[in-house]
């Protein structure tokens, strides 16, 4: 029988698999760690003694890709969220509030709403937004929006920070176009905003693996790629090692990993090859916040905080684009950030509690213009051989939704369905 190989047990790894195996494929999943995941895996931690993500992730209800993932798997149920589409917000500069509140349907018709539009902003602050939609490869955002007003402040540069991972004056513009189209300009029903219920792991990672398992999938941990032999414009073997894996002739393989490690073992690799980092912190509070309600994410201004995510007595903080938070010590961080959650969540002087700080220094591609345009598409020269991950050109930032479109996109490839 047909296998497919995918080398990577991440999201793109495991989505690819997935894709896949629902094509008529048997699966050979190989990961280098020792356990699956990747970026979204969940784990316990023994100082906060609970179980909490490598990363915070935010979901939209638009972001098709991860629903579809999420209903192949029966995991919808581990995303809590309010039951409509509305986030908040607060300035913690003087301690304003407000809803973003989108109308149901594409027409905006909210921004006439002082009540459902960003504090502060006037109906026509958002008419310039369109150009984005114009956007070609080498702009920034910078060239194409203003990067000061409270509409910028309040809106726009942590919409662009929480979703490129980088500041907007090296921002690529043209990643913004789908993120617009895909959600915001379908209105409310693609907007509510989710997050994992327990963990990312319990939620996407641990269903999918379930399902391999039950179609007798072979997963193998602790097993990094080393290279691969070809025969003619396929790929013929797979190098693990003092161990070799004979890859069929209609067999098919999928390299879904970092692009740091991809840039190893593909020969003549033009891909991305830097990354920034992502900052996220986690706080175990004596008792479960009582004020949360079915609002769990809080957008933060003028802090050094950006998100924050309350799960019962558990609260997570990002801190994207965090090239120099990435720099200071764990207290540094913890300190800091914990100023900025008391005065978010009004929770007065309770002093620090229990925390854990976790730098991923290579979160994301670095989502420039000109990284950007190194994006490799999925299918590579040999014709049984596909790449997965959010650095490949999914058109998409890289966020989770772009690690499981990636997926499909290499399974789509490969198999011409």
């Amino acid at each position: 029988m047909k296998r497919a190989h995918v080398i990577g047990a991440g999201l793109a790894g495991l989505s690819s698999a997935l894709q896949l195996l629902d094509r008529g494929y048997q699966i050979s999943l190989y990961e280098a760690a020792g356990e699956a995941g990747g970026r979204c895996r969940s784990f316990h931690d023994v100082a906060l003694d609970c179980l909490i993500d490598n990363g915070n992730h935010l979901l939209l209800s638009g972001n098709t890709s991860a629903m579809a993932f999420l209903d192949r798997v029966d995991g919808r149920g581990g995303l809590i969220g309010p039951p409509e589409a509305r986030l908040n917000f607060v300035d913690l500069r003087d301690d304003t509030r407000w809803t973003f509140r989108p109308n149901r349907g594409a027409v905006p018709w909210w921004v006439f709403s002082a009540g459902r539009r960003v504090a502060g902003t006037s109906v026509g602050d958002y008419w310039p937004a369109r150009k984005l939609l114009s956007a070609k490869p080498g702009d920034l955002f910078s060239d194409i929006l203003p990067t000061s007003g409270t509409l910028y402040e309040r809106f726009w540069e942590p919409m662009v920070v929480g979703a490129l991972n980088i500041a907007p004056e090296r921002a690529a513009a043209i990643l913004l176009k789908p993120v617009l189209l895909e959600t915001f300009a379908k209105g409310a029903d693609a907007c509510r905003p989710l997050i994992a219920k327990v963990g990312l792991g319990l939620t996407f990672v641990e269903p999918a693996l379930k399902i391999l398992d039950e179609a007798g999938a072979d997963v193998s941990y602790a097993t990094r790629l080393k290279g691969f032999e070809t025969s003619g414009n396929k790929i013929s073997s797979l190098s693990f090692g003092l161990d070799s894996v004979s890859v069929e002739p209609d067999d098919v393989v999928v390299i879904a990993v970092p692009q740091w490690v991809a840039c190893t073992l593909l020969p003549d690799y033009e891909g991305p090859t830097g990354a920034d980092p992502i900052v996220n912190a986690h706080f175990r509070l004596p008792e479960p916040l009582s004020n949360i309600g079915q609002d769990p994410v809080l957008g933060v201004i003028g802090g050094m905080a950006h998100w924050i995510f309350a799960r019962d007595d558990v609260v997570s903080v990002t801190i994207s684009a965090a090239g120099k938070e990435a720099e200071l010590t764990g207290e540094d961080v913890a300190t800091k950030v914990w100023r900025d959650v008391a005065a978010a969540l009004q929770l007065g002087d309770m002093p620090l509690p229990r925390w854990r700080i976790i730098k991923e220094r290579r979160a994301t591609f670095v989502q420039t213009p000109e990284q950007v345009n190194l994006r490799p598409p999925a299918q590579t020269k040999f014709t049984n051989l596909a790449l997965a991950g959010d650095w490949t050109d999914t058109k998409l930032p890289a966020t989770i939704e772009g690690s499981i479109r990636s997926g499909e996109l290499a399974a789509r490839c490969l198999t011409g369905a």
